[in-house]
């Protein structure tokens, strides 16, 4: 079956997440680079706040990457509809993410009516060594 196609283009894409979160948060969304039919692909610039001990990128500054991208790539597919929300998230982190780019490709593997099934792949320097693998399922609005 072919991939479902957006309906929004990546600059509305943006603006709508820029507008969906408080301004503080805006840095911490990362940006929406590239819109396919299916998937979606964002870069994260962590900053020194991002970092937990051992100067790597926190789980949670990963998990909100996840989620951002997840969210973007529902409302890509279904339109600007701000009530779809996180139903479940599940992340394995892999590896240790330094203080670089990170990079997240979310791919919807179904889009149903009321569900929204994303896997997210977060990497760094080579999109073959993950530094995280998540599933997020989306309620989606009636």
């Amino acid at each position: 079956m072919a991939a479902p196609v957006p309906v929004m283009e990546m600059d509305a894409l943006q603006q709508l997440l820029l507008g969906a979160f408080p301004v503080e948060v805006h840095g911490r969304l990362g940006r929406v680079v590239d819109l396919v039919p299916g998937r979606l692909r964002m870069r994260l610039d962590p900053g020194p706040e991002s970092l937990r001990p051992g100067n790597l990128v926190s789980g949670p500054t990963q998990m909100g990457l996840v989620d951002v991208a997840a969210y973007a790539v529902v409302l890509a597919h279904i339109g600007p509809q701000p009530m779809a929300v996180t139903s479940s998230l599940t992340i394995n982190f892999l590896r240790g993410a330094t203080l670089a780019p990170v990079f997240a490709e979310a791919v919807l593997l179904k889009l149903g009516r009321r569900l929204a099934t994303i896997d997210v792949r977060l990497w760094q320097h080579n999109a073959d060594t993950l530094v995280a693998q998540a599933t997020a399922i989306y309620a989606l609005p009636a």
